[in-house]
């Protein structure tokens, strides 16, 4: 009688749902998952199945799973050249040095692991997950995509502004689309995923881009069917090298009547509170002021029509030079009785480098007070080099406040107080 096989559940990631937003590498303990150019994976050496990263996926692509012999898993360079995940039960080439580590299972690490707790809580990985704001509107999410009925939704773009100064190379541009009669709700501080038109090198369509609504819920436009965005043009990746982003430049050059391949709503937790009387501490670098924008815009239009009478905005703002700040014009005519604005520039010419976890910290008398008010509420988002900085900074005034830094931090993301996306 032969022996059966030994097998096990490896965690894998569906390339063909995955929109490419770098929550789940983000949100790793232990630096399982990566990238390259086109896939996100799972390394099966790394990965202690502890599902941190399962929660704050959008698409829920990280929640794929396959049946495999132990001991002979889909290898990262496997999973790299995949356009689908593989049907269950197909063999896996495996790898011998992964495929021995895959057979045992590192313990999940503590935060006595990684030094003190103060230390543990300066990374999204080490936090509970993410919760929406009490007060939230319920989302809804995944209308248009591969697992939906409607693979995608089109939209037609009816305005395409650049918002960054004509001289600057940090191109970044102000969108909208318009859905007409078809129904596609956001919220604010939701996402879409964009299809850019074409193929990639190796033939394939390409896979949809995550970006986030810059526009209120009811519309760039109040009562118009449409959604605004805020999008850099991509002309060199993080070393420097050149390269051309297949989906910032295809938006950026969007003339008005184009048909645009839009997904999603994608988000559940990255929501503002509807409640009177909250607070917003809006912290942001670049692009990552499109879910600011939004609700701002939402409050603006709120207390207008005197359906919202009181509740602090703060927002920090970082770039490198005034002239790469998008939306700069804009921010300046905002009343300092509606929302107290905090600029840090890192290359502003004969200032010294300020960053917005310096700002931050010149603001701790008004800082310190917030987060301990349950009434407010806290959103980072920008590029994830900004992360640990802007944690590190709350965490200082949270101390100076009187509060347990690390246990502070993860209260407030349970009771859905602190929000953090970073990519």
């Amino acid at each position: 009688m032969e022996n059966a096989v030994a097998t096990f559940r490896q965690h894998l990631i569906d390339p063909e749902v995955c929109i490419r937003c770098n929550t789940c590498e983000a949100t790793c303990p232990v630096g399982a998952i990566t990238h390259d150019e086109r896939n996100y994976v799972v390394d099966p050496a790394a990965c202690n199945f502890c599902l941190a990263c399962v929660p704050p996926c959008p698409t829920g692509a990280i929640d794929s799973w396959r049946t495999v012999p132990q001991g002979r898993p889909y290898s990262v360079a496997e999973q790299f050249g995949w356009d689908e995940l593989p049907p269950e039960g197909a063999p896996a080439a495996g790898d011998v040095a992964r495929s021995e580590a895959a057979e045992e299972t590192p313990a999940a690490p503590s935060s006595a692991a990684g030094g003190s707790a103060f230390d543990f809580c300066l990374a999204t990985s080490s936090l509970p997950a993410p919760l929406p704001p009490w007060s939230a509107a319920h989302p809804y999410v995944n209308l248009y995509g591969p697992r939906a009925p409607e693979p995608f939704i089109c939209a037609v773009c009816t305005g395409n502004i650049r918002v960054t100064d004509a001289g600057s190379d940090y191109d970044t541009h102000h969108i909208i689309l318009d859905f007409g009669p078809r129904p596609f709700p956001v919220l604010e501080g939701q996402s879409i995923g964009i299809i850019p038109p074409g193929v990639d090198a190796r033939g394939h369509p390409h896979h949809p881009r995550q970006y986030s609504v810059a526009s209120p819920r009811n519309g760039e436009r109040p009562g118009y069917n449409n959604v605004a965005l805020t999008v850099k043009r991509v002309l060199a990746d993080r070393e420097g090298r050149p390269v051309r982003g297949v989906a910032s430049n295809y938006l950026c050059d969007l003339q008005p009547g184009d048909e645009v391949r839009v997904t999603g709503p994608f988000g559940t937790t990255f929501l503002m509170p509807n409640h009177p009387g909250s607070h917003l501490v809006m912290i942001c670098t670049g692009t990552g002021s499109a879910p600011m924008r939004a609700m701002t815009e939402w409050r603006r239009r709120l207390v207008k029509s005197g359906r919202f009478h009181s509740g602090r905005l703060l927002l920090f703002f970082g770039a490198r030079t005034p002239h790469e700040l998008p939306y700069f014009g804009p921010l300046q005519k905002l009343p300092r009785a509606f929302i107290e604005t905090h600029l840090a520039f890192s290359r502003s010419p004969d200032h010294p480098r300020r960053y917005v976890q310096d700002a931050l910290r010149e603001a701790a008398s008004d800082i310190g007070p917030l987060l301990r008010d349950e009434n407010a509420y806290f959103f980072v988002c920008g590029l994830s080099a900004m992360e640990e900085g802007v944690l590190a900074a709350l965490a200082d005034i949270a101390e100076a406040a009187g509060a347990d830094p690390a246990p502070h931090l993860a209260s407030m993301r349970r009771a859905g107080r602190l929000h953090i996306e970073t990519y």
